[in-house]
């Protein structure tokens, strides 16, 4: 949805709201300055304000010095831009903000200070999606660490098994001239179990030096 550029009034005061430029982003946020300093977002643009690394001083500009009048958090608003009813929405995987989400055209307002506490709890994006994955298989009952451990061990397992059948290989074919000197040929059977045996031994080193190193 393109930037909103018509006034209108606050969801959760009635109060009309400025346009509030935002040269970082190219568009224009709507916020109450004059009521109780809430925040609207057009489709989109909430993404790109809500990590600490993304510019909102003229937004910090507009509501520096300003008294806020509070709002009754129980009564239901109307999206300022649709006039569909808002739903209450968690706005991270923490679970402790919400905010008012239009389903009809995606539109998101935010109270006052509800933007710096979602900056201040994203930090950033690596602990964000973190935060996301501990969450979606804490639901599923499945302890992520354990999971990521297993497949951290895993990939030891499968770098020691390669380095065991390398060796493997490369002994068998250092040795090649006395294995079949004199006519007497290795049973291809042997020769299998000979690199298995290097690719197992290879696979419990890589094991053990996982464990050695998560115990560290």
């Amino acid at each position: 949805m393109a930037d909103n550029l018509k006034d209108i009034n606050c969801p959760a005061c009635g109060e009309k709201m400025i346009k509030v430029f935002m040269p970082s982003a190219n568009l224009h946020l709507d916020v109450c300055t004059n009521g109780c300093g809430g925040i609207y977002f057009d489709n989109r643009e909430f993404s790109k304000f809500d990590e600490p690394n993304e510019d909102i001083s003229p937004v910090l500009e507009a509501l520096t010095c300003k008294e806020f009048k509070k709002v009754d958090q129980s009564l239901k608003r109307k999206c300022p831009v649709c006039g569909t009813f808002m739903v209450k929405n968690f706005a991270n995987p923490k679970q402790e903000i919400e905010i008012d989400e239009c389903y009809a055209c995606g539109g998101k307002f935010l109270d006052y200070m509800e933007l710096d506490k979602i900056r201040v709890q994203c930090s950033d994006e690596e602990i964000k999606t973190d935060d996301l994955i501990k969450k979606i298989y804490a639901e599923a009952g499945m302890d992520i660490n354990s999971l990521r451990t297993r497949k951290k061990s895993k990939h030891f397992m499968i770098k020691g098994a390669a380095v065991g059948l390398i060796i493997a290989l490369t002994v068998l074919y250092l040795n090649k001239g006395i294995m079949f000197s004199g006519g007497n040929k290795i049973v291809p059977v042997v020769i299998a179990a000979f690199i298995i045996g290097f690719c197992l031994i290879g696979a419990g080193l890589g094991a053990l030096f996982e464990k050695m190193n998560n115990n560290r």
